[in-house]
């Protein structure tokens, strides 16, 4: 017997980054840095994301240039180009 499985919405990393920037850009930043748990609990949680998605939408997101992670890993911050897709 085989299970049937729904499609995973975040299975693709490019919608997982544009997901994780739609939900940074909906904190208040504190001092201009959004902590990472601000967005990771809502992606995890409410979305119903995997922790692979969250991870590779993150990469993704910090590769293109998007957001700024802090070397600590405890905070992000947009970057001109992650700000302007939201301008």
């Amino acid at each position: 017997m085989k299970y049937a499985t729904p499609p995973r919405p975040y299975a693709d990393p490019e919608k997982a980054a544009r997901r994780i920037l739609e939900i940074a850009n909906a904190v208040e930043p504190i001092q201009g840095r959004i902590h990472i748990e601000k967005i990771n609990e809502p992606f995890l949680f409410r979305d119903r994301g995997s922790p692979a998605e969250y991870g590779a939408g993150l990469k993704l997101a910090i590769e293109r240039g998007w957001l700024k992670m802090h070397e600590s890993g405890t905070f992000v911050t947009f970057t001109p180009a992650g700000a302007e897709l939201f301008a």
